[in-house]
């Protein structure tokens, strides 16, 4: 990225550095910080060998800033400016929306640091709470690299913009962070892993589009930052997977499909946080019919997903998509401009992804030879942006009245009961190789380390 040849972006990034120092020690990991961690650290943008695996402190972890290699040849795939080169610098024409969708991007990494706090001191294994800390530090990397982009290309606004990112507080009533589900309590193991599967998934999509971006220094800098991505939904996809391995295995011992008695998370209760966690995420790529959305793509701003690799070339106003939409008391599709719809395609490729997950987790269940079946809930339920937020909907997408939503919310949500279940549940594992009762262990180690492995040096 040649920092060593700016000296005035130099001296900005050593003078954000101690904010963002400050604020991982007030609000970052809890109580582990002096704590020797197994950690991969990323050292360079190539496909094999990028990253070192060690033990490391987590405030003297390398917060490395990191763009995939430079094409010079890279020109618009997409919108008015389809065709030219790639920007090296912002236009000026689109400064400010370029420097809101970087500032929205970046206020979910510390975001998901400051929701996954506490979570060390209930971690069901040395393993898991290594792998807490590696999506942590990856975060505060990420965070690092939409702070380059805000000082490198925005002068005041961006230096401004960066310790905005900083003020802002999960959760916080006064100054909370931007997109709600980052402002949701992530309480429990459980819901962390929901969070990795569901959440860091949208990041997936969002990263992606963004990777499309005219704005080569942008598109570069997500590139990266996907590869360090796929190891925060790996996080999830297999934290969910070890938890239904454990209650089979309690089911099959003790005959029944309620294992609660035995320490174990049923898989009823299971869906329940599946249908919270996904609803949460879909909504975070906001509404169905987006004139933002349009004017991002055609600026060469914002791409699809996989853009370059689309059949059909980019997008024109005349092309048309086919969405989900409400049709009097039913829930119908309706054929709208492709254009404006570019957050409905995305959420589409997101919620195909996630299935894939879902299917995998229903094969251990049926191998098991149990008659129970995951299932992701109609992109209708439980919705606050969009269309669907002025309805209610089963989980099915049968539309329903607002008393019959009150009357069968418990059947489709976590309770409080529910959720005070599985805050019970919550008790720390530290012996190398052990885990908690609702949780199997992992198929394999880290960096080819045994599972019993000590990931986290406590003394």
């Amino acid at each position: 990225m040649g920092l060593s040849d700016d000296r005035r972006l130099q001296r900005a990034l050593e003078a954000w550095q101690p904010n963002v120092l400050n604020w991982w020690g007030d609000i970052g990991p809890y109580g582990f910080q002096q704590k020797d961690v197994y950690l991969r650290t990323a050292t360079s943008v190539d496909a094999k060998g990028w990253a070192h695996f060690d033990y490391v402190k987590m405030p003297d972890y390398r917060w490395g800033i990191f763009l995939a290699d430079r094409n010079p040849e890279r020109t618009i795939a997409y919108g008015d400016h389809k065709g030219e080169a790639a920007w090296q610098e912002v236009p000026g024409e689109y400064r400010g929306i370029l420097r809101r969708l970087i500032v929205t991007q970046g206020d979910t990494e510390p975001a998901s640091v400051e929701q996954q706090r506490l979570l060390g001191a209930t971690a069901p294994s040395l393993y898991d709470l290594r792998n807490l800390f590696q999506v942590n530090v990856e975060e505060g990397r990420h965070l690092w690299a939409m702070v380059y982009l805000l000082h490198a290309h925005f002068g005041r606004d961006g230096r401004e913009e960066a310790e905005g990112l900083l003020e802002r507080r999960s959760g916080e009533p006064d100054k909370p962070r931007i997109l709600g589900a980052f402002n949701e309590k992530t309480p429990d193991w459980l819901s962390f892993f929901m969070f990795t599967f569901f959440t860091d998934r949208d990041g997936k999509y969002q990263l992606a589009s963004l990777a499309e971006s005219g704005f080569d220094p942008l598109a570069r800098t997500c590139r990266f930052m996907l590869t360090e991505e796929a190891h925060h939904m790996f996080v999830g996809e297999t934290g969910i997977g070890r938890v239904i391995d454990r209650t089979l295995e309690l089911m099959q011992e003790h005959d029944t499909m309620y294992v609660s008695a035995w320490g174990g998370i049923s898989l009823p209760l299971l869906q329940k946080y599946m249908n919270f966690h996904f609803s949460v995420s879909v909504d975070l790529f906001g509404s169905e019919n987006s004139t933002n959305a349009a004017n991002y793509y055609t600026m060469g701003l914002k791409g699809r997903f996989d853009e370059t690799g689309q059949e059909g070339g980019s997008l024109t106003a005349d092309d048309t998509y086919t969405v989900a939409a409400l049709a009097g008391e039913t829930i119908g599709t309706s054929e709208e401009s492709a254009l404006h719809t570019l957050n409905e395609r995305l959420r589409d490729d997101y919620v195909a992804d996630c299935q894939k997950g879902v299917d995998r987790w229903n094969r251990a269940i049926r191998k098991a030879g149990v008659d129970f079946e995951l299932k992701l809930p109609h992109r209708a339920f439980h919705r606050d942006i969009g269309q669907f937020a002025t309805v209610h909907a089963t989980p099915e997408g049968k539309l329903i009245s607002a008393d019959e939503w009150r009357a069968r919310e418990h059947e489709w949500l976590p309770t409080e009961e529910d959720e005070a279940y599985v805050r019970s549940l919550m008790i720390a594992v530290r012996e190398p190789g052990k885990y908690a009762s609702w949780i199997g262990p992992p198929r394999r180690g880290i960096n080819n380390k045994p599972v019993d492995f000590e990931y986290v040096r406590l003394n």
